[in-house]
């Protein structure tokens, strides 16, 4: 299944990518459609290592990315215009290369797909600043600054970005009120940090050593809180794409007491090493292979750049997402409310609840 196959993806580059245990956020739905772009264009190798990682994850399975495009796209709409979501996929391209007229096609139907050209050769700070302030108005400034100072050289040549900006308000707030100083067990021990809560009723269940608390949000969006019994690195080593897919769909309705600290969380990857490690090699390499974009030889991918902004609190949720790849040249319960106190480090994954696309997963130690 194409959920099952992006909760994968989703898990497998979160261990990559956030290893030592720290906060830790990222957009697998930002870098999914990045690298699906890539993908397509790239041909040989190069697109089969990006295709097993978005469609297969190194199982051997059939790595068609259609299944994976089409739920990216279904994600890409939301039933209410209570919430807002904006999504662009753009090629930043320099006049001096010649893209081709099958991937402009292609980029065309992708959601918020379209082509710009960007001074890369002859001023690449000024290719900076277009493609910061693009991704800036999609972000509705929460990214202002995705590319850092000296992150284009003369020699790039091309830069496929995708961003993404999400805001919504639950479906039932926490009560302003009712916010308050409460202890919050991390590994330095315990500190005290805005706790809110709320007694309503909602998905849950207490399964596989974690408890689940789901918050619904207007245009069909959930906050998934998943907090383990234990200790958080072993459950989350743990966990498995079906494990995490049962977690979240076997939620049940239930009147739940949650006390869930504020979020906000602002954090910058860069996915080079990540993605090597998950078998994407020649993309990073003069042997790549990406005549489906443009015929120029050498050709090859630099630096893949990602920032995620997430941010919870009382009316709802807000957050942003960045990816940029560089390519250069050379049912209800009447029983008491279940207590849900999530007072120690957890993980958080906001998600599309038609699709099962996921816009955001969080590791949350420091909140």
């Amino acid at each position: 299944m194409a959920v099952d196959r992006h909760l994968r993806f989703t898990l497998a580059l979160h261990r990559a990518a956030a290893a030592g245990g720290a906060d830790a956020c990222f957009s697998p739905y930002s870098v999914a459609s990045a690298l699906g772009l890539v993908s397509r264009a790239a041909r040989g190798r190069s697109a089969e290592e990006v295709l097993e990682l978005l469609a297969g994850t190194g199982t051997g399975e059939d790595t068609d990315l259609e299944p994976q495009a089409r739920l990216l796209r279904e994600a890409a709409e939301l039933d209410d215009e209570a919430a807002i979501l904006a999504v662009a996929n753009t090629l930043w391209a320099s006049d001096s290369i010649i893209v081709e007229d099958g991937f402009q096609a292609e980029l065309a139907t992708w959601p918020g797909g379209r082509a710009e050209t960007a001074p890369f050769a002859g001023d690449p700070g000024a290719a900076r600043r277009l493609i910061n302030a693009d991704v800036d108005r999609t972000t509705r400034g929460l990214i202002p600054e995705l590319l850092p100072d000296g992150a284009l050289d003369a020699d790039v040549r091309a830069s496929i970005v995708n961003a993404l900006y999400l805001k919504t308000a639950w479906r039932f707030p926490f009560p302003e009120g009712a916010t308050a100083p409460a202890a919050f067990h991390g590994p330095e021990g315990a500190r005290e940090v805005p706790t809110m809560r709320l007694q309503e009723t909602l998905g849950y269940q207490h399964a596989d050593g974690w408890q689940v608390a789901v918050l619904n949000a207007a245009g069909g969006v959930q906050a998934v809180v998943l907090l383990p019994d234990g200790e958080l690195p072993p459950a989350e080593a743990a966990l498995d794409e079906h494990r995490l897919a049962a977690l979240i769909e076997g939620a049940q309705r239930r009147k739940v007491r949650l006390a869930l600290p504020k979020v906000s969380l602002d954090v910058r990857t860069d996915l080079d090493r990540a993605l090597k490690t998950l078998g994407v090699r020649e993309l990073f390499t003069p042997d790549a292979d990406l005549t489906g974009l443009t015929e120029t030889r050498p050709f090859w991918v630099h630096s893949v750049l990602h920032q995620a902004v997430l941010r919870l609190d009382e009316q709802g949720l807000e957050g942003a997402a960045a990816t940029a790849v560089q390519m250069r040249t050379m049912s209800l319960d009447s029983s008491d409310p279940v207590e849900v106190t999530v007072d120690r480090p957890f993980l958080l994954l906001v998600r599309h609840a038609r699709s099962g696309a996921v816009y955001f997963f969080a590791r949350v130690v420091r909140p």
